[in-house]
């Protein structure tokens, strides 16, 4: 726990999106990763991504989960905006 105490103040990338897996996630599944990572990562320094690169990934699924990436940082930015 000491360890992630070192992370507030800093830029952090969050992997929200498994890439070695062809299941497309949800954008609330993406949401409560984000929403864990904030524990521990000020809003501001918080970057959310892949877990790694999606080269092996068909561009359907990739697309997907890009998708899915962007909707759920929307539903973190709304409600950080909203409260």
């Amino acid at each position: 726990m000491e360890l992630i105490k070192l992370l507030r103040g800093k830029k952090v990338m969050v992997g929200a999106i498994d890439v070695a897996s062809n299941r497309i996630e949800t954008p609330e599944e993406v949401a409560a990763t984000l929403r864990k990572a904030l524990q521990f990562v000020d809003a501001e320094n918080l970057c959310p991504c892949t877990n790694c690169g999606m080269a092996p990934l068909s561009r359907t699924v990739a697309r997907g989960k890009l998708k899915a990436l962007a909707a759920g940082a929307e539903i973190v930015r709304k409600e950080l905006t909203c409260s």
